[in-house]
């Protein structure tokens, strides 16, 4: 992911319903209002944190507005975990809710979606990505990134830190993976410093506290 947010745009198509057939009674529940109910609103956040919704912008590519992607030896590490959750993607209102949570110390960016992940898919291209290396040019050097397993969340969910090393300097992202029934939820969190902002977080510990309570919230909705 090289140090950006995943930004993925799912959607569920409406389906139209006409001509005979016998009622039935009750109230149809769309998927965008399931996910309202299961997203975490800044009521379940402790004061001070800066809570954001955010909206994609409907039928712009994933990842629009983003910073071209890097190349990476081995080829295609650089966005292996965005791209595996573009692959199975659904597109279009309604069927992911995004928003994020800004802590002094970290700036968390979670999406809840009404679809499953493919988290066979997700736990191999981190082993096969434990370690790369990232680059705009072929003649530079290389950004070497590790992949390492993040403990702390249930044993059903996956978690990993990625730390970059720039100029004897090393820099971490954390993300983490879940299926919640047939919804899922992924979250990436980057280290930040904004002393304006009342709530103070440690990482990775808050991340995985805020994943940990979205998928609750899940569960708890569905």
């Amino acid at each position: 992911m090289s140090g950006r947010a995943v930004l993925v745009t799912a959607s569920v198509a409406a389906v139209l319903v006409a001509g005979c057939g016998s009622a039935v009674s009750g109230t149809a529940t769309w998927p965008g209002a399931t996910l309202e109910k299961a997203t975490l609103a800044p009521a379940d956040f402790p004061p001070g944190v800066q809570y954001d919704r955010i909206v994609e912008q409907l039928g712009q590519p994933d990842n629009t507005g983003s910073p071209p992607s890097m190349r990476s030896r081995p080829e295609g590490c650089a966005n292996a975990l965005t791209n595996v959750i573009a692959g199975s993607a659904e597109r279009g209102p309604g069927s992911a809710a995004k928003y994020a949570a800004t802590y002094n110390g970290t700036r968390i960016v979670m999406t809840v979606l009404s679809w499953p992940l493919d988290l066979n898919k997700l736990e191999a291209a981190a082993v096969r990505c434990a370690q790369f290396e990232t680059y705009f040019d072929t003649r530079s050097k290389g950004i070497p990134i590790t992949t390492t397993e993040l403990p702390g969340l249930s044993e059903d969910a996956l978690a990993y830190q990625q730390t970059m090393q720039l100029m004897g300097s090393a820099s971490s992202v954390y993300m983490a993976f879940q299926n919640v029934g047939r919804y899922g939820v992924f979250g990436i969190a980057f280290p930040t410093s904004d002393p304006s902002i009342a709530a103070k977080a440690s990482l990775p510990q808050t991340f995985l506290d805020v994943f940990a309570k979205q998928a609750v919230k899940i569960r708890n909705t569905i």
